[in-house]
């Protein structure tokens, strides 16, 4: 089995991170779809491992999640029960960030109900060591998830903001409403009130629309297949936490934690990828079509 070299793997990921679309890709390595999609695949699995590997025991004060809306294939209106059961239709990308290091502490795709809240917050206080501030949203899963993930050790609290009703028709459609105000409810614990926010994981929001094309609203761009979706999201975990400086900080949100000392480049994380894929096998030999004359 052939496979492309480090530096072309690499410059296909820079491309992935950046924003750019699987055929965009393709132009401009000079590769094939199937080639383009089949790396997706395959970094995607290795990075989910990787991040498991790497983001653990983590010491964090303040976590703030929050949930951000994609599809795939179709809106949930307009899916039919077959293609539903492949995977199309309305996904959720539930994050869990650090509101100090910026690190994404947790990620997962799926639904926004309680057995998809409860496996989140599970992952998240099963990589958390020591107490911690958490902040929500307003959704009614978290409740009982964050209580059963962490228990009586947290100070909890839910932020649920109020927004204004647009009235412009057009701007309905396209814009978010303005933001008038903020409800403050604490759960549990002694939450510390001038922290009680999720303003970072809502920026941590924007990055992943910014840096994943099929994230991309109002765009032909979305994602076709649940598994490419899923691959796209855990290589941007890996490549937000451990290679991607932050502005603010001046280096990497695993560098900040502690997690990581120097910058990851991309082809750090294609050979730390290689060791967690199957080596490729020889090429079989072809076998004659015996319709062809």
């Amino acid at each position: 089995m052939n496979r492309l070299r480090l530096e072309s793997r690499a410059k296909i990921l820079e491309m992935l991170v950046e924003g750019n679309s699987l055929r965009s890709c393709v132009r401009m390595a000079d590769v094939s779809l199937n080639t383009v999609t089949k790396l997706l695949v395959d970094l995607g699995a290795a990075c989910e491992q990787i991040h498991d590997d790497h983001v653990s025991n983590v010491r964090v004060r303040r976590l703030q999640c929050d949930e951000i809306w994609c599809f795939v294939g179709a809106k949930a209106k307009n899916v039919t029960p077959e293609k539903k059961a492949e995977g199309w239709g309305d996904t959720w990308t539930w994050t869990g960030l650090d509101a100090d290091t910026k690190l994404c502490v947790s990620y997962l795709v799926g639904g926004r109900d309680g057995l998809w809240a409860k496996e989140f917050m599970e992952d998240c206080a099963r990589r958390i060591k020591g107490r911690v501030q958490v902040t929500t949203d307003g959704h009614k899963a978290y409740l009982e998830a964050v209580e059963d993930a962490f228990g009586a050790d947290i100070d909890y609290a839910q932020l649920q903001k109020i927004y204004g009703a647009p009235t412009d028709a057009e701007m309905r459609r396209y814009s978010p409403a303005q933001c008038i105000g903020a409800d403050m409810k604490v759960v549990s614990g002694d939450p510390d009130p001038k922290h009680i926010s999720t303003s970072y994981v809502e920026r941590h929001n924007l990055t992943m629309r910014m840096g994943m094309r099929r994230f991309t609203r109002l765009t032909n761009g979305f994602s076709k297949k649940i598994e490419n979706h899923i691959a796209m999201v855990a290589i941007h975990a890996v490549y937000y936490n451990f290679a991607r400086i932050h502005k603010t900080l001046r280096i990497t949100p695993a560098m900040d934690a502690g997690l990581s000392d120097h910058v990851w480049s991309l082809e750090e994380i294609v050979m730390m990828a290689d060791s967690y894929m199957p080596q490729p096998g020889k090429r079989g030999p072809y076998k004659k079509n015996s319709t062809i004359g």
